[in-house]
């Protein structure tokens, strides 16, 4: 049973069918918190990565294998995740999704040697694809298109504080305070098991009382049939293929400057405290950009003009930290391209959505597609950026590589119609 069939919506107050229910927001924001918890527990394994090496007695390769392995076992999982919910439902599935990572949670707390943990940190990515792709499918099932890029902001805002989360409360507080990285991790865990208690009655209440009023779920079978019709129908859409491009370069951007900013800082001259600041103005970009871009996009109802100015806001802060050689210049361009790389992350959640031929019942299988091959632009991002600067001794060639990603999307972006 998907969840449209548990209820059907209820007439609008005032017989529209934009009218959204209260409850809509409330569940909303209570996916946002899901992201929170999510991210919270993603990240505390990078925020205590020094001392789980010390005690498990890892090698730097092995730290790097455990901190990497989230994103590359979303390569192979993300599609089959995403049809896995287009056929639950997205409040059913966000409900196992927390399940699942927040047991593995725990069982990570618990590890005593890098097979474990590699082994718990993958069933932990198992569960984080039900959230990436869950919220978009959520958001896309109770919320008409006029709100889809403002409602998706909400969800995105919560796993930027759920990043923060891991480790100015996670590292920072509860480490101290709990006595390291074990206890840390259960207290997340638990968190996230929590939660249900309150996710669960309110999904199922709201699903009983609203259904999924702008748009049912895919054809609930798993046949083999089904899935081969459901993957062909988002694979041959023109839409789809330009958003593969787009969702790249946001996670190569993402993922390869969000590691290495501190080091570049730090190479033009700043202090390990005022380099660790140019890495949280990044931050800060990305959600300045994520509040201000998907709304003023839902307003204007312009889906393309917003990729391209994202594309060139980040072509333009890449470009600052290339040639940039103060410590300054290099804050203002983190700014600038984390908000082009923060105000296109909603976007591509929400596009796929508007697509006639995908709608919402096919949601969650388009986001997972975005992702699938996304999230090889995430690996290889941190990976070139480094591995250049190796060869090189400077920066230049990976930001260059970088450019050229932000001319891609500028690109994909002027191609995309708007839907």
């Amino acid at each position: 049973m998907t969840d449209d069939e548990v209820g059907s919506p209820s007439p609008s107050t005032d017989g529209g069918r934009d009218a959204v229910p209260p409850s809509s927001y409330v569940l909303a924001v209570l996916g946002a918190v899901s992201y929170l918890l999510l991210m919270a527990n993603w990240f505390a394994l990078a925020a205590f990565l020094e001392p789980i090496g010390r005690q498990l007695g890892l090698s730097d390769t092995q730290s790097g294998a455990l901190v990497g392995a989230v994103p590359l076992t979303y390569v192979p999982l993300s599609l089959l995740s995403g049809l896995a919910l287009d056929r639950i439902g997205a409040r059913r599935g966000i409900a196992l999704a927390v399940g699942i990572f927040g047991v593995a949670q725990l069982l990570r707390s618990a590890t005593t040697g890098f097979a474990g943990m590699l082994a718990t940190t993958v069933l932990f990515a198992v569960g984080a694809t039900g959230i990436t792709f869950g919220l978009p499918k959520l958001v896309a099932s109770v919320f008409p298109s006029r709100l889809l890029g403002t409602m998706s902001t909400v969800y995105i805002l919560g796993s930027y504080a759920g990043t923060a989360t891991a480790y100015s409360v996670g590292r920072a507080i509860l480490g101290p305070e709990l006595g390291g990285w074990r206890p840390t991790f259960r207290v997340l865990g638990a968190a996230a098991l929590a939660f249900l208690v309150v996710w669960v009655p309110v999904a199922v209440w709201h699903a009983r009382r609203h259904g999924t009023p702008y748009g049912a779920d895919a054809d609930a079978e798993f046949s083999l049939g089904s899935l081969r019709a459901d993957v062909a129908r988002v694979f041959s859409h023109r839409v789809m293929r330009l958003l593969v491009v787009v969702g790249t370069v946001y996670l190569l951007l993402s993922h390869g400057l969000q590691g290495w900013l501190p080091t570049l800082a730090g190479a033009r001259g700043a202090a390990p405290g005022r380099a660790a600041t140019v890495a949280t103005l990044f931050v800060v970009g990305q959600a300045a950009g994520t509040v201000v871009v998907p709304p003023l996009s839902d307003r204007l109802e312009r889906r393309r003009g917003a990729v391209v100015a994202c594309g060139a806001a980040a072509l333009l802060g890449v470009a600052g930290l290339a040639v940039g050689a103060s410590v300054l210049a290099a804050s203002v361009a983190a700014v600038v391209v984390g908000g082009g790389v923060g105000g296109v992350s909603p976007l591509v959640r929400a596009i796929p959505t508007e697509v006639e031929e995908i709608g919402p019942a096919l949601t969650a299988t388009a986001v997972s597609l975005v992702f699938a091959v996304g999230e090889l632009g995430g690996f290889f991002g941190p990976f070139l950026v480094g591995g250049l600067r190796d060869l090189t001794g400077s920066f230049a060639p990976g930001l260059a590589l970088l450019a050229v990603g932000c001319v891609a999307m500028v690109a994909a972006g002027i191609r995309l119609p708007e839907v």
